[in-house]
């Protein structure tokens, strides 16, 4: 099994961590297609350090990860499902995951994924984490869906390869080179509506009022619930994706995680022209308290994750209704 890697100008060190990920992403690939089939990955089986349900998948992953990158290069890798940084070795790469995003999506067959992030390490495993995510050196997710397919970042353009079920290698594709910016698609859990603060609401407001709204146009909302779904959907075809803060106990902080989710994904989307926010602050600036910190996340095409920042901007009466004179926000 392997990955196309020629050209890219890798060092050996990285180029011998990608072929691991991609070698255990291709196994976690058959064993998700027969799920059910000798075990029910979508089973409980406990809680991560966040509080979030643990399913069989999810430890299952994690396991194959860290085994596959025990003695390599990574010296540390910090896991969603583990409560500390874990030391695999002495090398000089500290590698962030979430090895199975998307759990609740396991067992209705709709796309789920792994999303990783490297950094050099430093002498600290904490502090090879709690950094900015613009000194990632790789950031990607692989998808598991129709596609098994790969999409990273190692600051230079971003690469796409999509698995060969015949020959079990991953071929590179054209490299995905700007997203699209003519779109009418959002992605938000609308059903939180009540608990979104209101710079939120009003943005979303406007997107629901269509042509006859201040933007002049009708939209389209999409939702998922699965973090690398979403993104691939984005890379592909534009739009822009919401996962807020809000007013309910936990939530404050939004549900996503800095480092193993919104930094890596945030390093993809920049490298193609998009933006990654906070809702109001650059994601890839920000300096994470704790390695399973969370922060709200707003990521997709530049222009409208701006506007979303700018709605943040506004007088607090003219976040609290739709108003069609808003001509700040026409498309």
């Amino acid at each position: 099994m392997a990955i196309e890697l020629e050209g890219l100008g890798l060092s050996p060190e990285l180029a011998d961590v990608m072929t691991r990920l991609a070698r255990v992403g291709a196994d976690l690939a058959r064993t998700i297609a027969r799920n059910g089939v000798e075990a029910d990955l979508a089973a409980g089986v406990g809680t991560n350090a966040g509080g979030d349900g643990q399913k069989a998948l999810d430890v299952m992953a994690d396991d194959a990860f860290r085994e596959a990158l025990t003695g390599t290069a990574v010296a540390y890798y910090a896991s969603e499902e583990q409560d500390e940084v874990v030391t695999l070795g002495e090398g000089t790469l500290a590698l962030a995951i979430d090895p199975l995003d998307g759990s609740s999506n396991i067992d209705v067959n709709v796309s789920i994924g792994t999303i990783f992030s490297i950094f050099p390490a430093t002498d600290d495993p904490n502090t090879s984490f709690l950094r900015k995510g613009s000194e990632q050196l790789a950031g990607g997710y692989i998808i598991y869906g129709p596609q098994c397919a790969i999409v990273c970042t190692f600051g230079k353009g971003v690469h796409h390869w999509v698995l060969d079920l015949d020959t079990r290698n991953f071929k590179r594709l054209p490299d995905i080179k700007m997203l699209p910016q003519d779109t009418s698609e959002y992605a938000i859990n609308a059903s939180n509506y009540r608990h979104w603060p209101s710079p939120i609401r009003a943005f979303i407001d406007d997107l629901v009022a269509g042509a006859e709204g201040p933007r002049g146009r009708n939209f389209n909302m999409r939702w998922i619930a699965s973090l690398v779904a979403e993104t691939h959907r984005i890379l592909m075809r534009g739009g822009v994706f919401l996962y807020p803060g809000d007013e309910r106990k936990g939530y404050a902080r939004g549900r996503l995680r800095h480092v193993y989710e919104c930094a890596p994904i945030a390093f993809l989307i920049t490298q193609v022209g998009g933006g990654a926010t906070d809702g109001c602050e650059d994601i890839l600036s920000a300096l994470p308290d704790k390695l399973h910190a969370r922060t709200p996340f707003v990521f997709g095409c530049a222009a409208k994750v701006a506007r979303v920042t700018a709605y943040h901007d506004l007088p607090g009466e003219e976040t609290s209704a739709l108003f069609n004179t808003r001509g700040l926000f026409r498309s």
